[in-house]
């Protein structure tokens, strides 16, 4: 959940400067204990990022008094992601502590970029108090950096018993003391520094120095990921350690950790009584504002089903096109005539464009790092929208609510049909791949809804110009030699931070965030898309089948039983809408594609015995390979109809025979009459009368009955033995084309 839009509205905020590389952050109010006013909490933090915001948010909510260190400082420290460091921590709470006199004063040193109180000063302090030592560190199961002190370490009977500097408290002539001594260099190790101290019988015992083994007071995330739930009770949440059965009253998300997950809800940023308390907070209405100027960056880099219908939705989205810089990069030359269409058509409404082909021969990470570059050169590049051409993009207003968001980064939530596959990652594994968080199904089936703040997004999202001229000005964020672009990319933008300052990884990094606030859209199987056939798209029934019920079948059909759409133009034969235009257009051009028209004789080696009585000139559908797409349009959208209108009987869809037929009044203008091999039959028209064609039509002869008129992607359906004698009515110009099943013969 987005838990930096600001530090929330429970407590009166001040916030004085004290010295340039020092603030104090809320004075505890009046109300407080004497105790809870001698507690004290000390950071360093050289540069306000996401992850210090969220740390800020949580301290005023529990009205902790925070002194941070180190503001405006460049960051010596060292980077902990590659070697030990930290020293200049230990340097900064050294000098400020050389000022405070109160020996009574109680001294919470922690991290704040990977860090959130989930709960207050009063149940820390009795916490503390219980632990009955002037010092406690917080604890880890992992030894780190030096593993030979492992066996220095005293035993505990339960519990994590190593040291862990990230977090600490104690009385300030104790700190002091511990401190005192402190002569390394900005680069050293912090925690090696306290590891020593702490391992030195002498020194644990002189400055009465313990660990908070359990977690009742502080909880490391790194080497814990299993341990950590939440907790939700009365409107309010907290991280709960099983193992222990503790509830720490602060969380440090250490290591490759779920820090972001837990601060997604910790302390009331989402509840089951309220949902989400952020998300409307300094939201950015477009209705007050010029619309920013935004880079639309698409990118096709495999066949993909549905790309003309892509770009219908990319023209439909909801934003001035004078205001957007359109960035297409094609990899895929299968696709390059839907690319050049769209920019013969619509390029011109386009603020400015830029086409990357296939001939051209750049990778995609180059491409996705170009798009970001082209930006950081545009000082009026306020956004770059990233877009993958498998991306369903149902809303068209995804671009001006992700903006109104008012965030660094920002995905909308899409998923995969009837999967739980979705565009972003809940957690992180210890080695920095996919885990599941144990609210990732609950987001994707959108019974949590809300911002929230993941370790990674892909397929479509919005990041901000500014960002990538600051924070993320790294050229090469898609670039990695062992990781795809996408993971590659999250996996910079989660640990970038220009001068950075403490222990972080996940909460160093800018914040990546997820929305399903609306119903965005979907994203496309592609895995067995083929490229051999005229309209590939017809075979993506199995595959897609949203899409492909978009894609083809008659917008009116899902109103059929429920309108009464259902005309009887003649006794017992119903008369239905279908198929779409697209579907009729579709099939009959892949039949004409194909062109082994049969001659319309008697012999026909393509049907079992060999011999057609009544034949016609026709193309069936398992010459295309459509039999089985066929068989699953006539379960899906046919056998309803048909339970429905001939009670009691129910159709498995078995058919003998599933055609095209073609009617032209110099090959074959009409059919004799004669009774269909099938229970029933499936008559669908593709094309229009008297727009195509002339004349054309079917008589039922036992009933004097007619059809001349039929209408487009509308479908016939009527018994086929016994009762419906019928013929084919002479079409006397054009072409007539019908799609024709015996169904259950």
């Amino acid at each position: 959940m987005s838990s930096v839009r600001g530090c929330g509205k429970k407590n009166s905020l001040v916030l004085q400067v004290v010295a340039p590389q020092c603030l104090v952050l809320q004075k505890v109010s009046s109300e407080s204990g004497s105790a809870e006013k001698n507690l004290l909490v000390v950071t360093v933090a050289t540069k306000e990022t996401d992850g210090f915001r969220r740390f800020l948010r949580s301290a005023k909510h529990f009205n902790y008094s925070v002194k941070v260190l180190g503001q405006g400082l460049k960051w010596e420290g060292g980077d902990y992601m590659s070697a030990p460091g930290g020293g200049q921590k230990v340097r900064l709470l050294k000098a400020a502590l050389d000022q405070m006199k109160d020996e009574d004063q109680i001294i919470l040193f922690i991290d704040s970029y990977d860090v959130i109180f989930a709960s207050d000063p009063r149940e820390l302090l009795k916490k503390f108090k219980q632990a009955k030592h002037k010092v406690v560190f917080s604890s880890e199961s992992l030894i780190w950096p030096d593993r030979h002190l492992e066996d220095k370490h005293p035993h505990v009977r339960e519990g994590n018993r190593f040291l862990g500097s990230g977090g600490f408290m104690g009385f300030l002539p104790n700190i002091k003391e511990m401190i005192s001594n402190w002569t390394g260099a900005d680069s050293d190790s912090d925690q090696l520094f306290f590891t020593r101290i702490y391992t030195d019988p002498a020194k644990r015992k002189s400055i009465n120095i313990t660990l908070d083994s359990k977690c009742r007071l502080f909880q490391n995330l790194h080497g814990a990921l299993d341990e950590v739930v939440l907790k939700f009770e009365d409107g309010r949440v907290r991280a709960r350690n099983v193992l222990y059965d503790t509830l720490p009253v602060i969380v440090h998300g250490n290591g490759p950790t779920k820090i972001n997950y837990l601060g997604n809800y910790i302390p009331n940023i989402w509840t089951f009584e309220g949902g989400c308390s952020v998300c409307d907070e300094n939201l950015r209405p477009l209705e007050a504002l010029q619309h920013p100027l935004v880079m639309v960056g698409v990118f096709i880099q495999q066949p993909t089903p549905f790309v003309t219908v892509f770009f219908e939705r990319l023209l439909q989205l909801q934003y001035p096109k004078n205001r957007l810089k359109l960035f297409i990069y094609n990899q895929e030359a299968h696709h390059k005539h839907h690319v050049d269409a769209f920019l013969r058509d619509h390029g011109n409404l386009y603020e400015n464009i830029k086409n990357i082909e296939p001939e051209e021969e750049m990778d995609a990470p180059s491409a996705r790092n170009l798009l970001f570059e082209l930006c950081r050169r545009d000082e009026g590049c306020d956004y770059v929208f990233s877009l993958d051409v498998e991306v369903v993009l149902k809303n068209d207003k995804t671009l001006k609510i992700l903006i109104e968001q008012n965030l660094p980064m920002i995905a909308p939530m899409i998923t995969r049909s009837g999967r739980l596959w979705s565009n972003f990652w809940g957690a992180l594994s210890a080695d920095g791949y996919y885990a599941r968080s144990e609210d990732y199904v609950d987001i994707v089936q959108e019974r949590r809804v809300g911002v929230w703040n993941v370790p990674y997004v892909s397929s479509v999202f919005l990041v901000g110009g500014s960002l990538l001229r600051s924070d993320l000005s790294d050229p090469e964020l898609f670039s990695s030699d062992v990781l795809d672009p996408d993971m590659a990319f999250c996996h910079h933008v989660r640990r970038k931070v220009c001068d950075g300052a403490t222990r972080q990884s996940l909460g160093s990094g800018v914040f990546m965030f997820v929305t399903n606030m609306h119903t965005f859209g979907r994203i496309l199987s592609t895995e067995n898309y083929q490229t051999t056939r005229l309209h590939n798209d017809l075979w993506q029934i199995f595959e897609n089948p949203v899409d492909w019920q978009e894609r083809y079948i008659h917008q009116n059909y899902t109103l059929i039983m429920k309108d009464k759409l259902i005309e009887m133009p003649c006794p017992d034969v119903y008369w239905f809408p279908l198929f779409t235009n697209v579907a009729c257009d579709h099939l009959v051009e892949e039949m004409e594609h194909h062109g082994k028209w049969s001659g319309g004789g008697n012999v026909d080696k393509r049907i079992q015995g060999g011999y057609e009585n009544v034949p016609t000139i026709d193309i069936h559908m398992n010459q295309i390979s459509f039999d089985k797409e066929w068989r699953k349009l006539l379960m899906e959208y046919v056998a309803p109809i048909t339970e429905k209108m001939y009670p009691g009987y129910y159709t498995q869809a078995l058919f003998d025979l599933a055609f095209v037929v073609r009617y032209k009044p110099d090959e074959q203008p009409s059919l004799r009459p004669h009774h269909d091999a099938s229970t029933f039959t499936i008559n669908i028209a593709l094309n229009q009368v008297g727009l195509d064609y002339q004349g054309g039509g079917c008589r039922f002869l036992r009933y004097n009955c007619s059809v001349t008129a039929p209408r487009k992607g509308w479908a016939l359906m009527h018994p086929g033995r016994l009762t419906h004698y019928h013929e084919g009515l002479p079409t006397t110009a054009g072409v007539r084309y019908i799609a024709v099943s015996f169904v259950d013969p």
